[in-house]
């Protein structure tokens, strides 16, 4: 990425008398407060020291401990997501960054904005091929957008307003800014001033127009992502859709959807291929808002990896980086939709019976059923809340948050992320079990914030999502093959691994376990999980 903008100082800070010189680290806090930065989560080491005592002198940023750094920067993309601006983290050399780099990746699909801070050896130590010497940029250029390295005290302040304004940048980015120690430790002069926020870009006349003509002849859809699944975005494209019959349909992960009673529902694109073709079928042109024309997430023996229909044409209405939203509306105007969107209407889900044994339909239907309004679901249960994924139309409205880039681990931090960015909200995250163990470590954090998290654990002993991948890709299925994909031998126990991390939690196997936990989850406050036993 080009860099942009011009630094703006602010006063040198006094060093007469007994006062102590601004170093590198103070200069680098004190830009990132002035340029919005609230919430770091970090994994320190020696190499950030000097950051983390900065955080003593300068208020203004509240530092958050994450025990493995796949908590740090999936947290950092939860926070992102629900409060629409970026944290730091705050990251120990190359592996250190490369223990987060899973959830970086999630994070980079997402499009969240996130300001890593990567401490590196001092400049002159660099040489001497130290055990923890390695080539930080390279692991950060997989997962950003922007990298630069430090190369002296007084840079630090403008190098870290621009990694800011490089991370909001539209539709917002992965900024990477290495430390080396002495930059940290060395004096400095001052802080910098924050530079502007690089805005999304106005979608063209043009795009309308082809929108608009494609529109009016028929079968068209919208497949939508990023901010038109909220807001005013959302009920733009309500609006149109209440008067054209045109369809709404998200990619089959997206980082943020307005759901529930009162929103504008929209169709979630299947995850398997032939599914998802069968699914498009009669569409003629999909209309592309934030996002690209549909790909399968695998290739598989006989199916494309390309899933618009053959006689479907892609038109893109708004790139990720321009303003989908502005384009949404400024469509609903050239089509004179000035009424009211058709929403989703508040029906009670159906319970299930008492004392039957769990399923993975009676725990959606269970959380869907008790989930106060305005909730954050944070959903990583993959193969088990697939099938019934459409319960929450009608339950609560709330925010769905889900797995974006494919790499598992992400739930349980994206939850904490989010419980940090929105206290006054109830946050509830469906687990996997196997998913769960990439990342635990979050409970560890959800308890030490007294973090308001619910976590369900859908306990089914197994990876089922990778059993179902090998029956369709067409391989065979043998003892040792079967082995790979249980967690039993030994079973794991959620409720001692919770307890171990500080979190009050409770193993349920019938439905009427679950609905009376959960309930009494719903109506207190704190960190939960909840092992329901499927």
């Amino acid at each position: 990425m080009s860099e942009v903008g011009t630094i703006a100082n602010t006063e040198p800070t006094q060093t007469s008398g007994t006062e102590t010189p601004m170093n590198g680290a103070e200069s680098l806090v004190r830009t990132l407060v002035a340029s919005g930065i609230e919430v770091c989560f970090a994994n320190p080491g020696t190499s950030e020291m000097h950051f983390v005592s900065a955080l003593d002198r300068v208020p203004g940023i509240r530092p958050i401990l994450g025990l493995f750094e796949g908590i740090v920067t999936g947290a950092a993309d939860g926070y992102a997501r629900m409060a629409g601006k970026p944290a730091a983290t705050l990251l120990h050399l190359g592996p250190g960054l490369g223990n987060g780099l899973a959830n970086l990746h999630n994070a980079r699909k997402a499009n969240t904005p996130v300001v890593n801070i990567i401490g590196n050896h001092a400049t002159s130590h660099q040489q001497y091929d130290a055990p923890l010497t390695s080539d930080v940029k390279t692991f950060s250029n997989t997962v950003s957008h922007w990298v630069y390295e430090s190369r002296s005290a007084r840079d630090v302040a403008s190098d870290a307003a621009r990694a800011v304004q490089a991370a909001r940048a539209a539709p917002g980015q992965i900024a990477s800014l290495i430390l080396p120690a002495d930059t940290a430790w060395n004096d400095a002069e001052r802080a910098a001033d924050p530079l502007p926020i690089m805005q999304p870009a106005p979608v063209s006349s043009e795009a309308i127009l082809q929108s608009v003509k494609a529109i009016r002849q028929g079968e068209a859809a919208f497949l939508l992502r990023g901010d038109a699944l909220i807001g005013r975005g959302l009920e733009a494209a309500g609006r149109i859709a209440a008067l054209t019959g045109v369809r709404l349909i998200c990619d089959t992960f997206t980082p943020r959807v307005e759901r529930g009673a009162g929103r504008v529902v929209v169709e979630r694109l299947p995850y398997r291929p032939g599914p998802a073709m069968e699914f498009l079928a009669g569409i003629k042109t999909l209309i592309l808002v934030g996002t690209q024309a549909p790909v399968a997430f695998f290739a598989y023996p006989g199916l494309p990896s390309e899933l618009t229909p053959v006689n479907c044409r892609p038109l893109v209405l708004a790139q990720p980086h321009e303003d989908g939203p502005q384009a949404l509306e400024a469509l609903a105007e050239a089509l004179d939709a000035s009424g009211s969107p058709v929403v989703a209407q508040r029906r009670p889900i159906e319970l299930p019976s008492g004392d039957q044994p769990l399923s993975n339909l009676a725990v959606m239907q269970i959380v869907s059923h008790y989930m106060p309004e305005n909730a954050i679901v944070s959903d990583e249960s993959l193969t088990a809340s697939f099938p019934s994924y459409g319960l929450f139309d009608s339950a609560a409205p709330c925010d769905y948050l889900q797995l974006t880039g494919g790499s598992i681990g992400q739930g349980m931090p994206v939850a904490t992320g989010a419980a940090v960015a929105c206290s006054d909200r109830k946050v509830i995250s469906l687990e996997g079990d196997g998913s769960a163990m990439y990342t635990l470590q979050a409970l560890w954090t959800q308890a030490r914030e007294n973090l308001d998290v619910t976590t369900v654990i859908f306990a089914n002993r197994a990876y089922a999502v990778l059993r179902e991948e090998l029956h369709k890709v067409g391989a065979p299925e043998g003892v040792q093959t079967a082995a790979m994909f249980d967690l039993v031998n030994p079973t794991l126990d959620w409720v001692k691994i919770a307890e171990g991390m500080g979190v009050e939690a409770v193993r349920v196997d019938t439905c009427r376990g679950l609905e009376a936990t959960f309930k009494a989850a719903m109506n207190a406050k704190g960190p939960r999980l909840i092992e329901a036993v499927i």
